[in-house]
């Protein structure tokens, strides 16, 4: 019988040095797109997937994160006796429910693949996702729930993937597809982590969205250091791919590495502009700075 996907992991230890100063006393985590900080959106898609239980692995100065998806007893009580209701409502929205988060660290940079691991107890013998919180997604249906649908018709491991230009494909984790014609979910044969110019087995490359069985963990715990030092995940998904079968979703819908400073600007005007009242005022700015003409009265 295959097991449901309950939990959810979401690596926030990273320093987030490409956007220091700004990540000097704030996590990247928490800047904000638009009205959320992106932490908000990730945590959103999971739960819109039937994620019941989510782990943070943190690390230091990550504490308002908890904070956020904590109760803030003056702001409501402030809120509550100013009769803001729609506000009140919208805290409620974003607050957990007791129980249903926890919060480990990850005392070392030691790479993703040791945070996911550092999560292995909370988890337990069961499947899990993993949010890389450094990429929102805007889709109509969300990415992971997505995946999800495959899970439950195929089983195993499920990656999400999306084409890049076949210039770009240096710059990520590409997947090996098995051969035949391409459809949205096939079976990955392999992976390679930023391959050279004209090497790549496709142009498909890792999402940032993962279904992993609990195996995972044993390998992790015994994965020699790779690229930059670090344990890898990617180096895991490998092994472990030769017992287990392994999915690659292509989705509907657009990624926003947000990590990037291009990637966080290009998502707060998309999911801006999706917003119909704000869109209307956002507009003429956007004609102004970039010399387009301005949408129709």
């Amino acid at each position: 019988m295959m097991r449901p996907i309950r939990k959810a992991v979401l690596p926030v230890a990273g320093l987030g040095t490409r956007f220091l100063p700004a990540t000097k006393a704030v996590p990247k985590e928490m800047l904000t797109i638009v009205d959320r900080p992106i932490i908000q959106y990730v945590v959103d898609e999971a739960r819109a997937a039937g994620i019941e239980h989510i782990v943070f692995v943190t690390g230091r100065n990550k504490h308002v994160i908890e904070d956020h998806f904590d109760i803030a007893y003056e702001l409501e009580d402030t809120l509550r006796a100013r009769s803001k209701t729609a506000a009140l409502d919208l805290l409620d929205k974003i607050r957990p429910h007791p129980g249903t988060t926890s919060f480990t660290r990850q005392q070392e940079p030691l790479g993703l693949g040791h945070a996911i691991w550092c999560a292995r107890d909370i988890i337990g013998d069961e499947p899990f996702a993993i949010l890389l919180p450094d990429v929102i997604v805007k889709a109509e249906k969300g990415c992971l729930a997505q995946m999800v649908d495959v899970y439950r018709e195929r089983g195993g491991n499920v990656i999400a993937v999306e084409e890049v230009p076949e210039d770009q494909t240096h710059q990520y984790g590409i997947v090996k597809l098995a051969e035949g014609p391409r459809s949205r979910a096939m079976t990955i044969t392999g992976m390679v982590e930023k391959p050279a110019p004209g090497t790549a087995p496709s142009n498909l490359m890792i999402t940032g969205r993962y279904i992993l069985q609990p195996q995972i963990f044993d390998l992790l715990s015994r994965q020699e250091t790779g690229a930059g030092g670090e344990i890898q995940l990617t180096d895991s998904m490998k092994t472990l791919m030769q017992t287990q079968t392994f999915t690659s979703v292509q989705f509907e819908g657009r990624s926003y590495d947000c990590g990037s400073k291009v990637g966080f600007l290009c998502a707060n005007i998309a999911f801006a502009l999706e917003q119909p009242e704000l869109a209307a005022e956002l507009m003429p700015h956007l004609s102004d700075l970039t010399g387009l003409p301005k949408a129709a009265e």
